[in-house]
């Protein structure tokens, strides 16, 4: 028997994973071969010694399949490579629909005389901070209906840097997808959708999101994919009981996995794994520096800086509102921004990445 354990099959490998020029990523590949017969990896031989075995392989292609064979048994991966990556972020905002209604019931002369969209604004102009935002379609008193379009040229002028998605019907109840099919899921990302076009226009949409609670079923994950996204964001946390939290429909080894590293790619339903690195209303403002820190420690998490914030700790009637809830995220964003990390939107490029030549 022949096995490939390193890289794993849906890894998305970069600079960080080999050995990086004009040519491609050389990167090492290893496994396991419980025969005698060579080893070969995509043809040549690999290079084997007690069981296991070590090849390079040549990335150049966006998607590779590296094969190992001894004899007559085989194995296969497919990896993904992020050609000329480079250190990036983005900052995305969940569970947003009041600053929504502030909007509608204010009609302000402009998107940014709301409170909460003067921040993001303000971070975009110091920093250059690039925001996705995801929407709920309703709260208690208002839903996206009663959104004006008097505002749709102003979202379709700042779509270079500020997007708006899906994220759940409501807030409540809890984790609305966990068991959710396809339709439930088609249904409000439907909806969600068809007002953000109506009221902001296409050019604000984007290609990931995060699905509330970061949990769905298969069938439902395929449901945002069949209407246009290619990626989802999440946790990826192993609980006290070992079992995934907040992973959607990953199992425990794909959990493992993403825990441990920016991003991955379920080959099976065409749908990229990005994890989030900070949630920033979770840390006190002298923690979020040294966090960050470790998170860049390690080249697997340190490409991709995902940044997260929920919106209602922004609210002064929110039970649990944050006072320093905007110098949190300056503290986030200032961090990135002074260690080189450049502000991207995942929908630009590949998950961000618009230097790769690469289709």
């Amino acid at each position: 028997m022949v096995a490939i354990l390193n890289p794993r099959h849906g890894a998305i490998l970069n600079r960080h994973d080999g050995s990086e020029s004009p040519a491609g990523l050389e990167i090492a590949v290893s496994g396991t071969s419980s025969g005698s017969a060579p080893v070969l990896v995509n043809g040549v031989p690999a290079q084997t010694h007690a069981g296991r075995f070590r090849a390079s392989v040549r990335l150049s292609a966006r998607q590779t399949t590296i094969t190992a064979t001894a004899g007559l048994e085989s194995a296969a991966v497919t990896v993904l490579y992020d050609q000329a990556s480079f250190a990036r972020y983005r900052f995305s905002l969940d569970d947003n629909i009041w600053f929504l209604r502030d909007i509608a019931q204010k009609r302000y002369r402009s998107l940014f005389a709301n409170p909460y969209m003067a921040l993001w604004r303000r971070l975009h102009e110091t920093y250059g901070t690039k925001v996705h935002c995801n929407l709920y379609f309703q709260c208690d008193d208002f839903n996206l209906t009663q959104m004006p379009d008097t505002y749709k040229a102003e979202w379709q002028d700042n779509a270079d840097w500020f997007r708006l998605t899906f994220h759940a019907l409501q807030n409540d109840p809890d984790k609305p997808y966990l068991s959710a099919g396809y339709e439930p899921v088609a249904h409000d990302v439907d909806i969600i959708t068809a007002e953000i076009l109506r009221f902001a226009g296409p050019s604000v949409l984007d290609t990931f999101t995060t699905i509330h609670w970061g949990e769905a079923t298969r069938g439902g994950c395929r449901a945002v994919r069949d209407r246009g996204y290619h990626g989802l964001v999440g946790y990826f946390l192993l609980g006290q009981d070992g079992e995934p939290a907040v992973s959607y429909y990953a199992d425990r080894e794909q959990t493992r996995y993403l825990s441990e590293h920016d991003y991955w790619k379920d080959l099976d339903e065409n749908l990229i794994f990005v994890r989030h690195d900070m949630v920033v209303n979770s840390f006190p403002l002298a923690e979020i520096g040294p966090r960050l820190s470790a998170i860049a420690a390690d080249p697997h998490q340190a490409e991709i800086m995902e940044l997260m914030i929920h919106e209602q700790y922004f609210h002064p009637t929110y039970s649990a509102y944050i006072p320093e809830y905007a110098e949190r995220c300056e503290t986030a964003v200032r961090w990135v921004t002074e260690r080189g990390y450049a502000p991207v939107l995942y929908g630009d490029g590949f998950i961000g990445n618009t230097r790769s030549r690469l289709g």
